[in-house]
């Protein structure tokens, strides 16, 4: 399991709306959070940035297929001839009143789903079976969850039970003189060369759903600005950090890369 806990250095995070004032509200008021949007949109910069600038120690947990409750909650495990109870971080998360994230939470087993329930009400428990034990979140503890609704499938969809628990904000890519900052803050290059990166993710994201499953992410943008700031041509970078990671047909980069030569003549 790939969990992450985070410093109070804050993240550069360009806000788009009002979603940091909901961040704030719902971790005040101790509510859960859910964010929805494509792969590579500023989700998880978001919460990183929320918890560094609030203070608050962050957990973030990628999940994945093979994720359990047990993961999130934790498990015995033999040390030096012993066995010893390990949190899991979900639950460190509450006892120490913390963020925890569940980045793609659909893509967790479905137990999961039964862990969070009695966190997401007026509840505020977390139940470890194990041990006993059952803990009352304090009130700096904050769960937020995010998903790419684009992806959803009959087996992996957020049931409307465990979505209706949860305030809701909607992700997306940030219009392109937002971009343009971001990109340029991130990356290092200048504004007049980050500009055609940005019409040509606005190009390519208008092809997404017929040739494409999803357009270029800000994430992709971000990297192949750092390369071209690094020195490598143009085209080498395009290839690499957009062209590749979009797709395998062999047609579509074709089609890429001619957009590419239209982009920037």
């Amino acid at each position: 399991m790939n969990a992450q806990v985070s410093d109070f250095e804050v993240p550069f995070y360009q806000p788009v709306g009002n979603e940091c004032a909901l961040f704030e509200t719902a971790q005040n008021n101790g509510l859960p959070l859910l964010l929805k949007g494509p792969t590579g949109c500023g989700k998880t910069r978001f919460v990183e940035h929320m918890a560094a600038r609030t203070g608050r120690k962050l957990y973030t947990v990628a999940c994945h297929d093979d994720l359990s409750a047990a993961d999130l909650i934790g498990r015995y495990l033999l040390r030096g001839g012993e066995t010893e109870w390990v949190d899991g971080p979900l639950t460190r998360a509450v006892r120490e009143g913390a963020i925890c994230y569940l980045d793609e939470v659909v893509e967790a087993r479905k137990d999961v789903t039964v862990v969070l329930h009695p966190l997401t009400d007026n509840r505020r428990t977390l139940m470890l079976d194990r041990t006993g034990e059952e803990l009352v979140a304090p009130k700096g503890f904050m769960l937020v969850a995010s998903y790419n609704p684009g992806y959803q499938n009959v087996l992996k969809r957020m049931k409307p039970s465990t979505r209706q628990r949860f305030l809701s904000a909607s992700f997306d890519f940030p219009e392109a003189a937002i971009e343009i900052e971001v990109v340029t803050k991130e990356s290092g290059l200048d504004r007049e060369r980050v500009a055609p990166l940005i019409r040509l993710a606005g190009h390519i994201r208008a092809l997404s759903g017929m040739d494409l499953e999803e357009g270029v992410s800000t994430r992709l943008l971000i990297y192949a600005a750092q390369l071209i700031a690094g020195g490598m041509p143009v085209d080498q970078a395009l290839q690499a950090a957009i062209v590749e990671p979009l797709t395998d047909e062999a047609d579509v980069q074709t089609a890429l890369r001619d957009l590419i030569a239209v982009v920037y003549g």
